[in-house]
């Protein structure tokens, strides 16, 4: 045999070694790789992230992020564990996750293989907040500004900051929204409002809290109105088709005025609020409503509503479009009762 063909025998012995070796690592990687088949048929691989209100959430090389229903998946098997957290709040970590015939199978080391049927699966990798381990922080910051220029020269800036901290047991939050415009030069509009609550949840779906809050509109003669007082509320949906809470408390409400008489007062109040993905995207409509009703004059109420439709930008960006109505049955004389607001804000949100 001469050199050179002992040379290309070599290198063909290589190359089949490598090829084997490729080929092994190749079918090694799609081992590990999580599969979903749907009821249809179809086979998803790629690594399921987590799954919460009845959506499993799956990376894939070659569609990215998919967010695939619960009721369309006919068996699914993960190659690495992930913690399962069960509707009775049973938490069962480093466990595979595997869906068999339309159940959820689970088989630990220390118990016998048991079925649960999937509406018992509530969360896939949940949060640390969400197994009682610190809070989660989320939160808004926006801006609605606009200027004119002509006949009439305007300019406008609202501002909005929200901030929420939610444990597994209570839940704070903050809330500041101001609203500024002037008019050839003159500012017409002055107004700020300031909310703090604090809620605390029961088994179930109740909740009770406290809040305090204060605001102030120059141009209704109003200097300041604060309020506080507790409430009882209740989340009666929760998931991102639909969510929709209620509160109802009692309060008592100072108010100082500019020029009018000031007045205090027992309250009633209540709010209501609810959102809903319904239109895809990753887009938001929500609707907001407060309201306060004196109990020494019923005939003096104030309501607060907002709605509007919010979708994402960019990175953390989030724009939104609503509108804001304000209605004060007890407005001092020479004050519109009903004041209206439109915007289009830009916020970050975390």
């Amino acid at each position: 045999m001469t050199a050179r063909k002992y040379l290309m025998g070599l290198c063909l012995g290589a190359i089949a070694v490598l090829g084997c070796a490729a080929g092994s690592l190749a079918e090694e990687a799609a081992a590990v790789q999580d599969q979903i088949v749907l009821k249809s048929g179809s086979k998803i691989l790629g690594t399921v992230t987590g799954s919460r209100d009845g959506v499993v959430t799956i990376d894939t090389d070659f569609a990215g992020t998919l967010n695939i229903d619960l009721d369309k998946i006919a068996s699914l098997q993960t190659g690495n564990p992930v913690v399962i957290q069960l509707a009775d709040q049973t938490v069962i970590p480093e466990q595979p996750l595997r869906i068999q015939d339309e159940v959820l199978v689970i088989d630990t080391a220390t118990s016998p293989e048991q079925a649960y049927a999937l509406s018992e699966l509530l969360l896939v990798n949940p949060e640390p907040w969400e197994l009682g381990q610190g809070y989660k922080w989320t939160g808004l910051a926006s801006l609605a500004v606009s200027a004119q220029r002509g006949n009439t020269d305007t300019d406008e800036l609202d501002s909005t900051i929200e901030s929420v901290w939610r444990s597994k047991q209570d839940r704070y939050t903050l809330r500041y929204t101001t609203e500024n415009d002037k008019t050839n030069g003159d500012t017409t509009v002055e107004k700020w409002y300031g909310q703090g609550k604090y809620d605390y949840f029961f088994d179930g779906p109740l909740y009770g809290g406290i809040q305090a809050s204060a605001e102030h509109d120059k141009f209704t003669d109003l200097d300041l109105r604060y309020l506080v007082g507790p409430y009882i509320g209740r989340q009666f949906y929760e998931k991102p088709i639909f969510t929709l809470s209620g509160e109802l408390g009692a309060s008592y409400v100072n108010e100082d005025f500019v020029e009018a008489q000031d007045d205090d007062y027992a309250a009633g109040n209540w709010a209501i609020n609810a959102s809903s993905n319904y239109l895809g995207g990753d887009s938001r409509l929500y609707f907001d409503h407060r309201g306060i009703l004196s109990l020494e004059d019923t005939a003096d109420y104030i309501l607060y509503t907002t709605f509007g439709l919010a979708f994402p930008l960019l990175w953390s960006l989030e724009a939104a479009a609503e509108v804001q109505l304000d209605y004060d049955a007890g407005a001092v004389e020479g004050v519109d009762k009903l004041d209206q607001t439109y915007r289009f804000r830009v916020g970050y949100t975390w």
